[in-house]
């Protein structure tokens, strides 16, 4: 049998991956391959956390997050949910630029996208919706966050992930460490196209009352909408937004 730990942690990881999927929901197989886990395992814990009522299960067999998820949810918000702060920031930012913005969080080695605001610009990227994952240095917000943290943690982040797996070779080790530097240089994070070719994005890191970056702004637009000749215009809204809200955080 199982031991506890390893339970609880792939019943997270399993967990992530239907939070991911939303929200048209995730296949018995997609959960498996985002987890880890073999096809058997991944279902045997999706059949438990149905009878949790920690997931759902649609018409077509796809899975989704169950009603449990945002009761537990709702009574953690107090603490955790920073979301009504930042909805301002973001819609701002999509109003000022015509361009989708977002506000991501930390979590561990992942940012997780909370809000998304289209703007007016009609040519608009899906590649970020609200509740999907990125490990840090891959899409703008990740490569924010990776690149204020200290050399060390980012050190041991590199050190102990592979993305390029995932995320192909413009995520090697030392062109993740390439944008960190770029990053650093001009404040805010570019994503030329790494994830989907076209799209691309610009991030901020937004800061805790510690000084560590916890979350970030992001602007997606295509390729065209993002050039060299725009790109300075939309970091400094950007970055004064990003100052606003670690100023509103800290003093929340």
């Amino acid at each position: 049998m199982d031991a506890p730990a390893t339970v609880v942690g792939r019943t997270g990881a399993v967990l992530r991956s239907v939070a991911a999927a939303e929200p048209g929901g995730a296949t018995t197989s997609d959960v498996g391959r985002a987890a880890g886990l073999a096809r058997p395992t991944a279902h045997r814990l999706l059949g438990s956390l149905l009878a949790e009522g920690l997931v759902d299960r649609a018409p077509d067999g796809r899975w989704l997050l169950g009603p449990e998820l945002y009761l537990l949810g709702t009574a953690a918000a107090s603490r955790y949910d920073v979301t009504a702060l930042a909805q301002p920031f973001v819609r701002r930012l999509a109003e000022l630029t015509s361009e989708s913005a977002f506000f991501s969080a930390r979590r561990g080695d992942e940012t997780v996208c909370l809000l998304r605001e289209d703007g007016s610009f009609p040519i608009r990227s899906h590649v970020l919706h609200e509740g999907i994952r990125f490990p840090l240095g891959v899409a703008s917000a990740g490569m924010a966050v990776l690149a204020y943290l200290p050399d060390e943690e980012v050190d041991g982040f590199l050190a102990r992930t592979d993305l390029t797996g995932r995320y192909g070779e413009r995520h090697a080790e030392q062109e993740v460490r390439d944008r960190v530097d770029a990053t650093r240089a001009a404040g805010w994070a570019l994503n030329p196209g790494l994830i989907v070719e076209g799209s691309w994005g610009m991030g901020a890191a937004v800061f805790d009352v510690a000084g560590r970056p916890q979350w970030a702004l992001s602007l997606t637009g295509i390729e065209q909408r993002l050039g060299p000749e725009r790109r300075p215009e939309l970091g400094a809204l950007l970055l004064r937004e990003a100052h606003g809200l670690t100023t509103a955080l800290r003093r929340r």
